[in-house]
This record gives C-alpha cells, sequence and structure tokens, in this order.
C-alpha cells in the first residue's frame, strides 16, 4: 500500500509524545535527506489550463504542511492539498479551492493566520485583505474546487497604507500580523478592533522611514524584533520592547518613548556590488532564522545575498575576495581610510556623474531649479590593512571619491548614527537585477541559503560553508519565491510561471540539477547582471528624476520601483 510521504510525517507530529521519536531526532534525518540526498523536480501545480493564469508572486505552507497556499498576478489565492485518490504519486498536490480576492493588482504575499482559516492578503493596490473562506458558502468550480468570491469569504478590507504592500509577516494569534508597504511604514493591523480608514483614523505605524520598504520578516523566537529593509543601501533591526533595563543591556540605549518601536542596529556592507549604482541599493529580500533567532538574511539587488548576526558587535569588517563565498567574522577593531584617486585625475567618467547631470537636465525642463537630493549611500570604506579588504576598495574607489555625496546621502538616514552590524558571510552566484526577490533558509536547523535568480533556477549554499550545494531548474524565466516544509524535505519554487514546482530527493540522477554546469551559469549570472542592472539603474534613475519634477521637488510623493 502507498503511503504518501506528506500523510507519513503528518501523522508522526500528531502522535502523542510518547509515540513520537525525539524532535532532534527528526530534525537530523531531515537535515541528512538535504545534505546527502539530490534534490530533483517532484512534481508541478497547475497546467496550461488549470491552475493560476498569471506569474506565481506568493508561496507559504499552512497547516503543519498539509496546506499550500498560492497566490499570484491573477489575483486569486488557491489552495493545494494532496489528492487521496492518487496513490501512484508523490506529493500529488491538486488545487481545491479558489478565493477570487477583490484585488485591483498583483498579489504579493498570502499567509494563513496561527490558528485559524483566516488567509491574509497584500497587493500592489495597497489594500490588506483578509479571507475566512471555511466559514462561508461555496460553490463548485469547472474542475473539482471550490470557488469563493469577495461577497462570501472577505471579513475585512484594510486600507491603512499608501503604496504598494510587499509582505505579510504572521504572529502567534489569529487576529495579529504585521504588513510593510512602498510607503515607508509596517503596520500592525489586529483584526478585534475594527476602524475606518479614513481621515488619519487608522491606527499609527510601528515603522515610518523615508524610503520604500520592500520587505520584512521575524523569527518565532524573538518575536519582539522584526527586520525590513527597501530602496536603502541599509536593513533595520527594530525592537518592539519597553523594557528598559532589559532593553538597555542588550542594545546599549534605552527604548525610544515617542515611538511604537525602537530601531537598535542597522545591517549594511563595505562596498557596494560590483553591478550597483550609487543611490540606487536595493535590498529586495530578508529572512530571520526561525531555529536561533539572531541570524539574518539580505538578497541585495544586483548584488549577492549576505548573512548577519544580532548578536554581533557592530564593528568593522573586512570583506573577503571575489573568489570566496565567507566574510570573516566581526571581530577587527582598527580602522583607517584608504587613499582614493578622484576621477578627474584617472581620466575616468563616472557614469553616475553622467547620470546625475541628465537628472538635473529633466529636472530644469519642468521645475525652477529644485534643490537635489539622493538616496543614502554606503560611505564606510575604512579597512584595517586587510589584502582582500584593500581589493575590494580599489574595485569600488572610483564611486567613493565624491565624499561629500557620501555624507549628504547619509545625513538623509534618520538611523545614520545608530551602530551597523557587518556581514558574516556573502553567497554569490544567482543574478538578482529583473524582479524583486526573496531569500530563505532551508532545513530544520537552517542549514542552507537559497535565492531565485534571473537565469530561471534557484541557488543552494550550505550556510556555514558558503559551499554551493546545488542550482535547480525552477523556472522558465525567473525564480522569486522558495518555501520549503516545515517536516519534509520539499521545497516549492515559483516565479514567472504560472505553475509551482515541488522538489524532494529522489533515489536515481536529478533531471534539473544543473551544478555541473555551475561554472559557467555563475558566468553567464554576472555577464547578465552588468547589462540588466545598467538598463534597470538608468529606469529607477530618470523615473526618480520625472517624479521629482513633476512634484515640483524631492520628498513629496512615493518613486514606483520598477523591480516588481
Amino acid at each position: 500500500m502507498h503511503v504518501d510521504p506528506v500523510d507519513r510525517v503528518t501523522a508522526v507530529y500528531s502522535s502523542p509524545f510518547s509515540q513520537r521519536c525525539s524532535r532532534q531526532w527528526k530534525d537530523g534525518l531531515l537535515s541528512c535527506s538535504y545534505f546527502s540526498g539530490k534534490l530533483d523536480r517532484v512534481n508541478v501545480l497547475g497546467s496550461e489550463t488549470t491552475g493560476h493564469t498569471g506569474c506565481v508572486n506568493a508561496l507559504s505552507w499552512a497547516r503543519a504542511g498539509s496546506v499550500l497556499i498560492s497566490s499570484g498576478d491573477d489575483t486569486t489565492v488557491r489552495l493545494w492539498r494532496l489528492d487521496p485518490e492518487n496513490t501512484e504519486q508523490d506529493y500529488a498536490f491538486v488545487c481545491d479551492t479558489i478565493i477570487h480576492t477583490g484585488h485591483r493588482a498583483n498579489i504579493f504575499n498570502a499567509q494563513m493566520l496561527p490558528h485559524s482559516s483566516r488567509i491574509a492578503t497584500v497587493a500592489g493596490d495597497s489594500q490588506v485583505r483578509v479571507f475566512d473562506h471555511e466559514k462561508a458558502p461555496g460553490h463548485p468550480g469547472d474542475r473539482g474546487e471550490t470557488e469563493y468570491y469577495v461577497r462570501q469569504a472577505s471579513i475585512r478590507v484594510l486600507r491603512c497604507h499608501n503604496g504598494r504592500v510587499k509582505r505579510i509577516v504572521t504572529e502567534d494569534s489569529p487576529d495579529l500580523f504585521l504588513t510593510v508597504a512602498e510607503d515607508g511604514s509596517v503596520r500592525q493591523h489586529d483584526l478585534r478592533v475594527p476602524h475606518t480608514c479614513s481621515s488619519d483614523s487608522c491606527p499609527a505605524p510601528l515603522v515610518q522611514l523615508n524610503h520604500e520598504l520592500s520587505t520584512l520578516s521575524l523569527s518565532p523566537l524573538t518575536p519582539y524584533q522584526f527586520v525590513v529593509a527597501g530602496l536603502s543601501p541599509y536593513g533595520y533591526l527594530f525592537d518592539r520592547r519597553h523594557a528598559g533595563r532589559h532593553f538597555c543591556e542588550e542594545w546599549g540605549q534605552p527604548p525610544s518613548h515617542s515611538d511604537l518601536t525602537t530601531c537598535v542596529r542597522r545591517f549594511g556592507r563595505r562596498t557596494r556590488g560590483e553591478h550597483e549604482r550609487r543611490g540606487l541599493e536595493h535590498i529586495t529580500g530578508s529572512r530571520m532564522a526561525s531555529s536561533n533567532g539572531h541570524e539574518v538574511l539580505l538578497s541585495y539587488s544586483s548584488d549577492s545575498v549576505y548573512l548577519y548576526s544580532t548578536k554581533d558587535d557592530p564593528q568593522p569588517t573586512s570583506m573577503a575576495s571575489a573568489a570566496s563565498a565567507l566574510l570573516r567574522p566581526n571581530s577587527r577593531q582598527g580602522s583607517r581610510r584608504p587613499q582614493t584617486t578622484s576621477d578627474s585625475d584617472t581620466g575616468v567618467v563616472d557614469e553616475d556623474d553622467m547620470m546625475d547631470q541628465d537628472i538635473d537636465r529633466i529636472r530644469a525642463e519642468s521645475t525652477p531649479s529644485p534643490p537635489r537630493t539622493r538616496q543614502p549611500v554606503i560611505e564606510d570604506t575604512i579597512y584595517d590593512g586587510d589584502p582582500d579588504t584593500r581589493e575590494d576598495v580599489e574595485e569600488d574607489e572610483e564611486d567613493e571619491g565624491d565624499e561629500g555625496s557620501a555624507h549628504e546621502g547619509e545625513s538623509e538616514d534618520p538611523y545614520s548614527k545608530l551602530p551597523t552590524i557587518m556581514p558574516r558571510s556573502r553567497y554569490r552566484g544567482a543574478c538578482n537585477v529583473e524582479t524583486v526577490k526573496d531569500v530563505n533558509f532551508l532545513g530544520p536547523m537552517d542549514d542552507f541559503v537559497v535565492s531565485g535568480s534571473d537565469d530561471g533556477n534557484w541557488f543552494m549554499w550550505e550556510k556555514d560553508t558558503g559551499k554551493l550545494h546545488d542550482i535547480l531548474e525552477g523556472d522558465g524565466t525567473v525564480v522569486n519565491v522558495i518555501e520549503g516544509h516545515p517536516y519534509l524535505p520539499l521545497v516549492a519554487v515559483s516565479g514567472i510561471d504560472t505553475t509551482v514546482k515541488l522538489f524532494a530527493p529522489t533515489s536515481g540522477p536529478s533531471r534539473f540539477s544543473r551544478l555541473d554546469k555551475a561554472d559557467s551559469i555563475m558566468r553567464r549570472n554576472a555577464e547578465a547582471a552588468t547589462s540588466r542592472s545598467e538598463l534597470s539603474n538608468l529606469l529607477l534613475y530618470y523615473r526618480l528624476a520625472r517624479q521629482m519634477a513633476e512634484n515640483g521637488g524631492p520628498g513629496e510623493g512615493v518613486v514606483q520601483c520598477p523591480l516588481q
């Protein structure tokens, strides 16, 4: 008799403690499955005639992994469960529920709230919607699914944000959850407290920054902390606690009495990525480790994925050379600023300055010379004589010649004086330019780091060593989202395609592994990143200039990021 792996593991985790093996043994078994097993594609959810009809931007596992939630550009939410009648195929998930959300723009995230059947969605129409399909009457669909429409399943529509809402973070409650939007705010929603989203009656945001935000994450082990990031070279760690004594002991500063949260640390880098432009640094994804509560991943557009720890002292740290995936720990104390040579002395024309001149010209055509402004930039080029660090500084010194601009951009950051934590590790190889890609840990102890790529593959690195573990083909165009099953070595992947791919260890050779072509793939990604980032940065520069001209100057209106 065929027993599906999902049913088998779900039964183990739901059985009494006396009948279960230790959690440590099960976690070890799952880790071994990832380390020793070769992942391969085991199922594709949807087709040309079934499933989603647009890009799949959101994936999340619910109810101990028995339900996979997907959503995207077609503004529907689909729930995938195992087909009990299909005994031939492993992981035979089928769509049995469709929720028509009523969103007027792409859905970016969908999550089931804990201890309930409620599903929250966020989208490009600036709305947050909450549904409870299990308490609503549905009707049969054309292919056996149960369909629900807005009037049947919707229980709340929240319009607190003024920009595209990008991410949801659930808390251990069926009523509380956080959202982040491009209006620069993070908000906590409490479904027990109704309000009308008009006339400034919405509750005050937990965070309000002066630039777009696109990602939000927290760990269940430290739910009082969360990380936000977006159109800035920094990620920001906020603490919601207001117990002064413990707060001061941990962060060396008192909690803010005027704000609902306190920003306690920034996450940064020593230099920009090779393909990044000054003022256009953008973090597309963040993730806090669920196994330890202190490790943080940040994915930089046109650069790499970086690993941080909230426990590290905010001291300068030296970058590793380009051949290494790892950075040295945050242990060095000494610092000095290297000597740099200006572009005028070397005869090099800075492309950033050329674009700045174009921005001035565009603004001058529409407005009577409004004052110029820049996005925050990284000014930290301090190093301690380490040759690896000197190599990175030399590669980037043409962008660091304009010292005044660096200080000008830094002054716009309200948290510029906070201690900045530098990365522990750097994971290279994927191309992150065309879309807003998430980043994730994988494994019961967050053993792996995974990221999508513009080449249709997804990359998997060993967290501790930085070794590239595998490259797998996950989409026909671009992979954006990767979500691991909570208890099984099962990974759901989505992107530009209208389908969701499932990966799991198999006994034979992997048909979709591209690890044997890693060198050529990474080389092509590096070449593609150069051309794609030039176009992406150009579009963002000119869009910023147009917006500034139309609004009569900087700081009025929100610049819509063209990356997603």
